[in-house]
């Protein structure tokens, strides 16, 4: 198991989030562990081959995580977490595993401000 990996594990729904300012973000609501093999560019049977990537994320039905397709793969292959935020438009945002400094009993530390982290779309 990677180190991002065993990081995500450790969390869990209800925890808190804080940013690298120190900053609440807000709590966890979703926890995903990534698959590296997520999203693979082959197509899946019955997609005509020249649609986009888009088509084909949407195709295979992934609701979560809720972001352009590009990012989303990311996502899914690293692990990620989404975050209820009441700051965030669309009330949430995610979190990249790569992205979380630290798990403790107070919650999660990001190493990045909360302004960096792509929204729920």
């Amino acid at each position: 198991m990677s180190q991002q990996q065993d990081t995500v594990s450790r969390v869990t729904t209800g925890m808190r989030v804080v940013d690298s300012t120190g900053a609440e973000v807000g709590t966890v609501d979703l926890v995903q562990r990534g698959d590296p093999a997520a999203v693979t560019v082959q197509a899946p049977d019955g997609v005509d081959p020249g649609s986009s990537l888009d088509e084909l994320i949407e195709s295979a039905a992934v609701e979560e995580p809720d972001v352009p397709a590009d990012l989303a793969a990311r996502l899914l292959r690293s692990g990620y977490l989404k975050v209820a935020a009441e700051r965030a438009r669309t009330g949430a945002v995610y979190v990249p595993a790569d992205r979380i400094a630290a798990v403790t009993d107070q919650g999660v530390r990001l190493d990045v401000p909360a302004a960096q982290l792509p929204e729920e779309e």
